[in-house]
């Protein structure tokens, strides 16, 4: 079961939920990928968390533009049209009779290799294309209990190591930082740019709360978050005061409020950070983020 920000409503449903791989949908047990693929062999591709709201995937634009740049910056071809990849979306949806509470999982690879190398140049394929809908809503008490959170020493590092804005398949050091986290009894990892400044968590956003602002990280160092993105829009439209800036765990440690976000939950608050008490659970600024994204997922649905 997943923790922090991804615990989920276990739903029976999910057993028969059939996949959509490369054109043809495959029952859940059959649905499977070569041991050549580049996915499989070196973590080369990328990949979007989608929500499905009333029928209507939120965001998919946003979505859709995230997943064309990537695969872009790593010279890969996705081999289907924006219209022909939404088309099959819809499809799988259909095909499991989806309408609401759903997350989809949208992952495309180089494809096939001719032999386990990383040189794209040994693919033998188009690109791989996988879409997993399941049935799968955030726990209720995610929005107002209040994750613990603990610092790891694995940074969001440097562009020309590895650019952390790109949604690549290869996410061992979100994994590490994860695996400290769990080891040191907390809900998600709190994660530093290499300055020392606050950049994100392992796999959500995050953000802190001080006098009435609202501040997150310059985004530097951080995948650009389509929810982050979407919450700092709405404070701007709501007149509150909201900062990209660097801050540090001290400023951290004495925040009234802090929260992360993500596709999956949305907001969900955060109670601790290294053990220090920042609120008790839901503070009033989240409580009140909460409702103005909730207002912004209906009228996307609308």
């Amino acid at each position: 079961m997943a923790k922090g920000s991804h615990e989920y409503v276990d739903d029976p449903r999910n057993a028969d939920i059939r996949i959509w791989i490369n054109g043809e949908l495959h029952a859940r047990d059959q649905a499977k990928v070569s041991v050549f693929d580049s996915g499989f062999i070196l973590g080369d591709g990328v990949w979007e968390g989608l929500r499905v709201h009333e029928g209507r995937i939120a965001f998919l634009d946003r979505h859709l533009d995230r997943l064309w740049e990537g695969a872009k910056a790593i010279d890969m071809e996705i081999g289907l049209t924006r219209e022909a990849l939404t088309a099959a979306l819809h499809e799988t949806l259909e095909a499991n009779g989806m309408q609401d509470g759903v997350h989809i999982r949208l992952m495309v690879t180089r494809g096939l290799k001719a032999t386990p190398y990383q040189d794209p140049r040994v693919t033998i394929s188009k690109a791989t294309v996988v879409i997993i809908p399941e049935w799968k809503t955030p726990k209720p008490e995610t929005a107002t209990r209040g994750l613990n959170l603990f610092t790891v020493h694995v940074r969001r590092g440097y562009p020309d190591v590895q650019d952390p804005k790109l949604n690549s398949h290869s996410k061992l050091n979100c994994i590490t930082a994860c695996i400290q986290a769990a080891k040191a009894g907390a809900d998600e990892a709190l994660m530093l740019d290499p300055h020392g400044f606050v950049a994100t968590c392992n796999s959500t956003h995050f953000f802190i709360v001080r006098k009435g602002e609202v501040w997150t990280s310059t985004g530097d160092y951080c995948l650009p978050g389509i929810t982050r993105g979407v919450v700092i829009e709405l404070c701007r439209e709501a007149a509150i005061p909201v900062f990209e800036k660097n801050f540090s765990l001290t400023e951290v440690y004495g925040a009234q409020e802090a929260f992360v976000t993500g596709t999956f939950a949305g907001l969900a608050p955060v109670s601790s950070v290294d053990g220090r008490k920042i609120s008790e659970g839901r503070g009033p600024m989240v409580e009140r983020l909460q409702r103005l994204y909730l207002e912004r997922i209906a009228r996307e649905s609308a």
